[in-house]
């Protein structure tokens, strides 16, 4: 199995006959049933973080040496951090999204997709540019309250470094990678630096907090990363998904429909399909033992399609009762702490798109072409007919009946019924 490529039948069958095993190619241990992976996950005395930002493709000195001229560094902080700083340094993070902070950015979220939106005249078009790519970005930025920031490069950057340290690559092309991350890591040295500590963005934040310079741009480099692009890559795998039931896409105004199609996305096809940690000490999982410091591949999307907890795993059900049990977003002291936000994000833009293109459909049955790392895996092109387009702010709730429709107040809970 190639485990940059792997689809939903490799890790089926990887599941039923071989949950725990070692890869030969890659040396790392693959756990792929959801109760071992969560029990991993809920475990951080037996199995450490240490390894989850380490290059997945071994970095040799030359290309080494192009990151340590740049000062580039990645210290434990949030994700590979399995000290006693963790709590202090997630907790500053965590004052930042906020259930409240989040939530008040609903209407923000809406406008950045209307505008864009806006833009299309009709057609044939890819969604992945047009709403997927930039707008996570513009929208953590913001609620970072970080500001003067040239999305492009920031994307650029970003792509860069998630190939650089999740691809299958080789040293020539790890040289060219370095080149933008490191440029990434200076550009937030500088930037914090720089920072006033009674601001109120984070770059303040971890200068008021006395977050050594060197902690603050690692901690800083990955998290407006994995911030923003798992975000991409959630809206793209969301489109087509909804949009290959076609049904699902007239009903995602319906209370709650939106957010039960997002689980499920989640569930099925997680962004973030792997993730590692390093076993402290000798471990039995099912059945298998695993020697101390055994590097492990906790297979995400495997357990999100495991039978035993998810009843026919590979069928799109927003009504399933128990898809908020999916591990996309991880489990135990290390849960994504921007978890709330991306599900904001995915339902805002599914629902408002689906609101002003209620005809929209995928141009294509052949399936788009992937990104293939070991971590994240998600369409990179969304190419669909717009179909006819209704003004801004209308939605039709009969057919032939236009109505003008209010900017939402809320989100309901509600479970959609199918």
């Amino acid at each position: 199995m190639d485990l940059f490529q792997a689809g939903p039948a490799d890790l089926r069958s990887l599941r039923d006959s071989a949950p725990v095993h070692r890869d030969e190619r890659t040396g790392l241990w693959l756990v792929s049933r959801y109760d071992d992976v969560r029990a991993v996950l809920a475990d951080p005395g037996r199995f450490h973080p240490d390894n989850a930002l380490t290059a997945v493709t071994p970095i040799p000195r030359p290309v080494l040496r192009v990151l340590a001229r740049a000062g580039f560094s990645l210290p434990p902080t949030l994700a590979n951090n399995g000290t006693d700083t963790h709590g202090d340094l997630r907790r500053l993070v965590a004052r930042f999204l906020t259930p409240a902070r989040v939530a008040a950015m609903e209407p923000r979220i809406a406008r950045l997709t209307g505008e864009r939106l806006d833009r299309l005249r009709g057609g044939e078009v890819d969604l992945h540019p047009v709403l997927a790519r930039d707008l996570p970005a513009i929208v953590l930025m913001e609620v970072m309250g970080i500001d003067d920031v040239d999305i492009d490069a920031l994307k650029a950057w970003s792509t860069a470094s998630l190939e650089l340290f999740w691809g299958d690559v080789t040293v020539e092309r790890q040289y060219e990678l370095a080149k933008p991350a490191a440029a990434f890591h200076q550009w937030l040295t500088a930037r914090i630096k720089a920072a006033d500590p009674a601001g109120d963005d984070l770059f303040g934040a971890l200068r008021a907090d006395d977050v050594p310079i060197r902690d603050a741009a690692g901690l800083c480099y990955f998290l407006l990363i994995a911030g923003q692009e798992t975000t991409t890559q959630l809206l793209s795998a969301a489109f087509h998904a909804v949009l290959r039931h076609g049904d699902l896409w007239s009903r995602l105004d319906e209370p709650g429909m939106a957010a039960a199609c997002v689980e499920e996305v989640l569930r099925r096809d997680a962004p973030v399909n792997t993730w590692r940690r390093i076993a402290a000490e000798p471990v039995t999982l099912s059945g298998v033992d695993i020697p101390a410091g055994a590097p492990l591949l906790l297979m995400l999307a495997g357990s999100g399609s495991d039978p035993e907890v998810f009843p026919e795993p590979e069928r799109f059900c927003p009504a399933r009762p128990n898809a908020r049990k999916h591990l996309a977003f991880g489990y135990g002291r290390h849960f994504c702490l921007g978890a709330g936000l991306a599900r904001l994000e995915a339902e805002v833009v599914l629902r408002e798109t689906a609101r002003r293109f209620p005809d929209l459909r995928l141009a294509s049955a052949v399936p788009p072409p992937m990104l293939g790392l070991l971590s994240f895996r998600a369409p990179l092109s969304v190419r669909v007919r717009l179909g006819e387009r209704l003004a801004a702010g209308v939605t039709t709730l009969a057919p032939g009946i236009p109505v003008r429709d209010l900017e939402h107040a809320g989100r309901s809970a509600t479970m959609p019924r199918l």
